[in-house]
């Protein structure tokens, strides 16, 4: 699931809509750390709920940042950006066949680059109606990632649920998909999605959550951690509509004792401060923005008293 929009110092934030990459503004990019230098230790993990595999907590997404051509300036920046989420031990990478050229790009980078070992990908059934279309996206998703097989296959938002919730089950069972899992974007969307994942219990939820966005705390994460689903966090930044809301605020005092050097790393913090979330998924084309994401994945988690500094901080 959770991306961030392009914006200048000098403009507020473009529309926004749901899977576009958004971006920081110019003042907070001036903050952002690269390299190394942005993580304090090595990348946390945490259990995917009844197995004994551990999934980092800081994923990153693909919709509108890898949605592009085949130019040397389009590829070279998603290039370092795979080059430094790997070099800093993550793995998960959540994409969609109805994200333009995102699987293709994604695909042939990997397999460009000698990662697709190294890559827990996750993508989804999206938009398709019936057994045999939905068959035939994945078989061509497969294609377009140059893969046999694919970690997780989601259904996304709740699409002819019945008949791809079964797909995805009978690929599971033949071993070319590891997990299987329930996708929306929308918070009005989550009783439903709660009374779903009550009946059909998948292995994995992806949601939106964020500092400003939080119903699902009211049923669909304790659900989630009741029965034992992990759970994937989109849009943790609102599309980047957060970074316009901290312009030119200082971080909280307590900012560095949790390890936060920017508002990104406070952000995606809060959304793994949850006890059901298993990793957040932010997307971005930039290298540095990608090593500042990364930041936020070591560290202690943020206790109630930051939460709620933060939630203040938004109000």
């Amino acid at each position: 699931m959770y991306t961030r929009r392009k914006f200048l110092a000098s403009a507020a934030i473009a529309a926004a809509g749901f899977g576009l990459a958004a971006c920081r503004d110019s003042a907070q990019a001036e903050a952002v750390k690269t390299g190394p230098s942005a993580r304090s230790g090595p990348l946390n993990t945490r259990l995917i709920p009844g197995t004994q595999e551990r999934l980092p907590v800081i994923g990153m997404g693909t919709s509108g940042s890898f949605e592009v051509g085949e130019s040397a300036a389009e590829r070279d920046p998603l290039r370092e950006v795979l080059k430094r989420f790997f070099a800093a031990g993550a793995s998960l990478i959540d994409t969609a066949p109805t994200y333009g050229t995102a699987e293709d790009v994604l695909g042939a980078l990997l397999a460009e680059l000698g990662l697709r070992p190294k890559a827990w990908i996750a993508t989804k059934l999206s938009s398709v109606s019936g057994r045999e279309a939905g068959l035939a996206q994945f078989n061509d998703t497969l294609r377009r990632l140059k893969t046999d097989k694919v970690e997780l296959l989601q259904v996304h938002n709740l699409g002819d649920l019945k008949t791809q919730l079964a797909l995805a089950r009978e690929l599971k069972s033949e071993g070319k998909v590891r997990y299987v899992g329930l996708t929306h974007y929308l918070e009005r969307a989550q009783d439903e999605l709660a009374a779903v994942v009550q009946a059909e219990k998948p292995d994995f939820l992806q949601i939106n959550y964020s500092v400003v966005t939080r119903g699902a705390e009211k049923r669909v994460l304790p659900l989630a951690r009741e029965l034992g689903v992990a759970v994937l966090i989109n849009r943790a930044f609102e599309d980047g509509k957060l970074f316009a809301q901290v312009k030119d605020k200082p971080l909280p005092a307590w900012a560095a004792e949790a390890g936060i050097a920017s508002w990104a790393q406070a952000f995606l913090k809060f959304a793994l401060s949850h006890p059901a979330v298993t990793a957040v998924i932010p997307a971005t084309g930039k290298p540095d923005r990608q090593s500042d994401n990364l930041g936020a994945g070591s560290g202690p988690d943020l206790t109630e008293a930051q939460r709620q500094s933060l939630i203040a901080a938004l109000a």
